[in-house]
């Protein structure tokens, strides 16, 4: 499968259940950082020369990112890729389900905040937004919980991600 997108990158999108849902981790990026800052994405980044695959960049980035181990990854599935449009990333997910509880090492120079958040709270908080990003305005998928707003690549891949667990989601929401 291929998209949009010159530079190959993959991230993670690491998920567990507890309480009868199912959650998503995502981090959000520190502020001061030059491309994506503040933002809000699964733990990835891109392939570098060195890896023999993108499934390898996935564990690895979120591995530095936020710590957690590849042993404690067991790998469920992918999702089509999803190119972005500033930066020309081509993003290769990779779903894999972790356990609850995780204690979390960041990357200081990188990583602000870990977020975790139910995929019923992320579903109850979709809308279809007109944003304005450099200028240009478009619509977008967007997923708010709390004061976050989650759009972009990341919102596009959670819109996948939901539409594949369909059900699953509301039957997991309590």
């Amino acid at each position: 499968m291929d998209a949009p997108g010159r530079t190959p990158a993959a991230v993670l999108v690491p998920l567990y259940e507890e309480d009868g849902a199912l959650h998503a981790v995502f981090t959000k990026r520190r502020d001061d950082l030059e491309q994506h800052a503040g933002e809000i994405s699964f733990p990835g980044g891109r392939h570098d020369d060195g890896d023999p695959d993108l499934v390898f960049t996935a564990l690895r980035e979120s591995e530095e990112e936020i710590g957690l181990a590849r042993a404690d990854v067991e790998l469920v599935g992918a999702l089509p890729p999803i190119g972005t449009f500033v930066t020309s990333y081509r993003v290769h997910p990779f779903v894999g389900l972790i356990a609850p509880g995780q204690a979390w090492t960041l990357q200081p120079t990188e990583v602000d905040v870990v977020l975790e958040y139910s995929l019923p709270a992320l579903v109850a908080g979709h809308e279809m937004k007109r944003l304005l990003r450099k200028g240009v305005p478009f619509r977008t998928h967007t997923y708010t919980v709390g004061e976050e707003l989650i759009w972009g690549a990341t919102a596009r891949i959670l819109c996948l991600l939901l539409e594949r667990l369909g059900s699953l989601v509301k039957a997991s929401g309590r």
